[in-house]
């Protein structure tokens, strides 16, 4: 790996800053002005749907996750490892890795779906019964394309969100530097994913001999594709035929982890499932220093239980935060070479995350509220993929035109967008033929002829115009990706895609399959929790307004 290439400033559509700030800097205020990053204020980080505000969300999540990875990129500014691989000076790598790990960590949820990670399983299950069934849509994707919805992930879905559904007028997203992107990449991974592929050795009696970190889960999306390899190829992360993980998404992944370790201990104890008597009985098991320095702290009756909580997970933090950078920077090289498939706390002896995890296992995901409110994102989840994915793929265009005016217009206007050459070459060539199958129906019927005729002319003539436009649209996209347009040039872009949609009219009814799918998931995984609950109890009828 070269770190010149690992921190690419370049994006996928050339542009650059107009202001004193980097590209890094600016990648950060495209973050934090974005709709996707506001609604995260109500999605779920343990308690779904919870009325307390003192509990929290991915949003409070993420922001503590960014406090992390801001001290790792302080921290990384000062090795002298990562001074002789990029060789820059402190001062450089300090306008660079702080505000870049504060940008990745800060998006590292974007694409969850509401009821957290329970989402992911409801989605999966679900388009796995749909296949089970037969659904006479699901079945005309291709395989790779199924596996977006048996294998569905936030990760995937959240690299659909930055870099496709910020929709302004452009195929883009945010259109974040390619580092940026690249260290969010958690699982730069399209294929099976470890489970499977260990499932399918153990089959005929094999088994699997290296498990790669990067295939934990699936972290891409067909649609993603091509910009996922653009992706790898801008910032080098391809060995042979494996996709490495960018370096600084391991210090992503700690400054989570141990956000929400430490701070699902601490809601759990806020919510009253534990006292700090069962902190210090989970902490006797271990005889590490930090076990030891935690139990003193329970005992210590010069603080009350929330601030001996509290001093707790201050200790476990700065535990957590120096064993992560003591292992990153003692495995650089393995890192580098992708030889290295270990979560940063995770490699620890003394196994401290182990312990913390016995909290949620034992009586956070154990508690009544979390299984009575998982229950209940179960029934609004499952009750909107039923009601979008049987009225959009209805027979009946009324059904459809009911389900397609309650879906944002932006969402599906990216779907369109993405596609569009491609999309209105299809619908012109499906014209056609009905035109060309009724002139052979209605052969004998010279007047029917006549107007078919006129018709055919028509769309011959339309489709040379779509061709003239074709070019012209082609020439300046192609050239966005290499070079930055003048305004006028982005004018005369944003003009000829105008009249190819008053030409064509492309619509969400020309979308292929898989993309109609993709939006009703684009959809409900861009909801808030309470949104998709009041959303689904107007849908079921339970509310008017």
């Amino acid at each position: 790996m070269e770190w010149k290439r690992l921190l690419s400033n370049r994006r996928i559509r050339k542009s650059s800053p107009s202001d004193v700030r980097n590209e890094f800097e600016s990648d950060y205020g495209r973050i934090i002005y974005s709709p996707a990053l506001r609604r995260m204020h109500d999605k779920t980080q343990v308690f779904p749907l919870t009325t307390d505000d003192n509990i929290h969300s991915r949003l409070t999540h993420s922001n503590e996750v960014m406090s992390l990875g801001y001290t790792f990129g302080l921290r990384l500014s000062k090795s002298d490892k990562i001074k002789q691989r990029t060789g820059l000076g402190e001062l450089e790598l300090l306008r660079i890795l702080p505000i870049l790990l504060q940008n990745v960590c800060l998006i590292h949820d974007i694409g969850n779906a509401p009821f957290g990670h329970f989402g992911e399983t409801i989605v999966s299950d679900y388009f796995k019964q749909l296949e089970s069934k037969n659904h006479r849509n699901f079945k005309n994707l291709t395989t790779r394309q199924k596996r977006d919805f048996f294998n569905y992930d936030g990760n995937a879905q959240g690299l659909r969100v930055l870099t496709k559904l910020q929709y302004l007028d452009n195929p883009f997203g945010l259109n974040l530097t390619f580092a940026t992107l690249a260290s969010y990449l958690k699982y730069p991974n399209f294929e099976e994913i470890n489970e499977n592929i260990e499932s399918e050795l153990r089959s005929k009696g094999e088994l699997l001999e290296e498990k790669q970190i990067a295939k934990s889960k699936h972290g891409v999306f067909f649609s993603e594709e091509d910009y996922f390899k653009k992706i790898v190829e801008e910032c080098g992360l391809g060995k042979g035929d494996k996709i490495l993980r960018h370096p600084l998404c391991f210090l992503m992944e700690a400054a989570d982890s141990i956000a929400y370790l430490c701070m699902d201990m601490e809601d759990g104890f806020n919510k009253g499932l534990f006292e700090i008597e069962y902190v210090k009985e989970i902490f006797l098991q271990s005889t590490s220093n930090i076990a030891q320095k935690v139990v003193s702290i329970c005992d210590d009756d010069s603080m009350n239980p929330t601030t001996r909580m509290v001093n707790i997970r201050i200790a476990l933090i700065g535990y957590f935060v120096n064993l992560a950078f003591s292992r990153f920077e003692t495995n650089l090289e393995l890192i580098e070479g992708g030889e290295y498939s270990k979560e940063l706390i995770k490699d620890d002896p003394d196994n401290i995350n182990k312990l913390i995890q016995k909290f949620s296992i034992e009586k956070i995901f154990t508690s009544r509220e979390i299984n009575h409110l998982e229950s209940t994102g179960y029934a609004v989840f499952k009750g909107l993929l039923d009601f979008y994915i049987t009225f959009l793929f209805h027979e009946n265009k009324k059904y459809v035109k009911r389900a397609k005016s309650l879906i944002s217009k932006s969402i599906i206007d990216a779907a369109i967008e993405e596609n569009l050459i491609q999309l209105c070459e299809d619908k012109l060539q499906k014209e056609l033929a009905k035109i060309t199958g009724e002139k052979l129906i209605f052969k004998s019927n010279a007047k029917q002829l006549i107007v078919l005729n006129e018709l055919e002319m028509k769309q011959i003539a339309k489709g040379q115009q779509f061709k003239l436009l074709r070019q012209s649209y082609n020439v300046l996209f192609e050239k966005q990706l290499l070079e930055e347009l003048t305004k006028d040039e982005q004018r005369e872009l944003r003009m000829i895609k105008i009249r190819i949609h008053e030409l064509i009219k492309p619509s969400f009814d020309d979308l292929i399959d898989y993309y109609k799918f993709r939006v009703i998931l684009d959809f409900i995984s861009g909801m808030t929790d309470q949104f998709a609950l009041n959303h689904y109890q107007k849908l079921s009828g339970q509310k008017i307004i």
